[in-house]
């Protein structure tokens, strides 16, 4: 796509606009701003780069992103001009090799990509971390996550029936985009444990279902809450335990990752009994597991039952760092969030790429 050059009726009518974006394949389903060249250039003024700079792209798909593209797809999706820093550093995120962009961008399973914004752009730019964390009302998440959408449509080719070939897919394809809650957290963030400096910005793109609530309003210890979690965590019919993934996990190869979300009152249940990030990963990697026996009756690993399979286990992550947990969301209500990754780590890692 390009720089649209209004004319005729569409330079008068902002509806005319619309609708020509609409002819011409460039939206979601949902109405977008029309790209003019001035909207384009106020966006590319917060930037110190060329409007022509190739960040990357789909080699399969013979795709290339530019920044002039990543501008009028922002411009599209309704985000401020201020917003360019933060969906810029989401774009490199996701064009990074590890991320696989192809891979969740195509698959059957029909990934989102989750931002997470972390560092001092948050409180800039009011990127909700509270109440109503995945919902509607706040412009930033909503347009910067819609945003990244936009680029995957118009510019690497995630069309939905081309090679975009979701079975189902989820909300979260719209716009995902959140941040945590560093003010209120007792831990370390998210970006700063995934090597960012302290007091910098960052974002994190992780290619993902959509979020698994999880309520538990009676347990006051972290062993309460975090084996709700866990048992969320290891749910069948997520894509860590079924779909092939397990095939091989016997020798730990193809494990994927999870983030967990916790909101005000399960991390104050959690930290107030002196437990670390460390500490609760520790604990949902060693307990978020399934049996043999039932991954064999779930088809998550193939053959007969045999004896002993009812007491052997297979974990849901391979490493207690493969476990992201944040704090966000709201004060009031117990409850928290878990978040499974689209396929293997083989498949597609997450990024944390700095907002300059």
């Amino acid at each position: 796509m390009a720089v649209l050059e209004v004319t005729g009726r569409a330079a008068t009518d902002p509806i005319a606009a619309m609708e020509y974006c609409y002819r011409q394949g460039w939206t979601d389903g949902l109405p977008v701003i029309p790209p003019t060249d001035e909207r384009v250039a106020a966006f590319l003024g917060h930037l110190r780069r060329g409007r022509e700079e190739v960040l990357g792209g789909v080699p399969e798909r013979r795709r290339f992103v530019t920044l002039e593209q990543v501008a009028a797809n922002a411009v599209m999706a309704g985000c401020l001009p201020e917003y360019a820093p933060v969906v810029l550093a989401a774009v490199e995120a996701i064009l990074q090799p590890v991320f696989n962009l192809v891979g969740p961008s195509a698959s059957l399973g029909g990934a989102g990509i989750l931002l997470v914004v972390n560092g001092p752009v948050v409180q800039q730019l009011q990127i909700n971390c509270g109440n109503n964390l995945f919902g509607p009302g706040n412009r930033a998440n909503a347009t910067i996550g819609r945003a990244i959408r936009l680029v995957l449509m118009n510019t690497c080719g995630a069309i939905p029936g081309l090679f975009d070939r979701s079975c189902l897919g989820h909300p979260g394809k719209y716009s995902y985009c959140i941040a945590e809650n560093e003010p209120d957290s007792p831990w370390l963030p998210l970006h700063v444990e995934r090597g960012c400096a302290a007091g910098s910005s960052a974002v994190t793109a992780f290619a993902c279902e959509g979020p698994r609530q999880v309520r538990n309003s009676v347990s006051q210890t972290p062993e309460g809450v975090l084996t709700t979690i866990v048992d969320v965590m290891s749910s069948l019919g997520t894509s860590l335990t079924t779909s092939g993934s397990v095939a091989t996990t016997a020798s730990g190869t193809r494990q994927g990752e999870i983030l967990i979300v916790m909101a005000g009152e399960h991390t104050h249940t959690v930290a107030s009994h002196g437990w670390s990030k460390s500490d609760v990963r520790r604990y949902l990697a060693e307990h978020a597991r399934r049996s043999v026996a039932d991954l064999k009756r779930g088809g998550g690993i193939e053959g007969a039952l045999e004896a002993g399979d009812e007491q052997r286990y297979v974990p849901v992550v391979e490493r207690s760092e493969d476990i992201f947990v944040i704090t966000a969301g709201g004060e009031e209500g117990a409850m928290s969030a878990v978040i499974p990754s689209w396929g293997p780590k083989v498949s597609s890692t997450a990024v944390t790429w700095p907002v300059a």
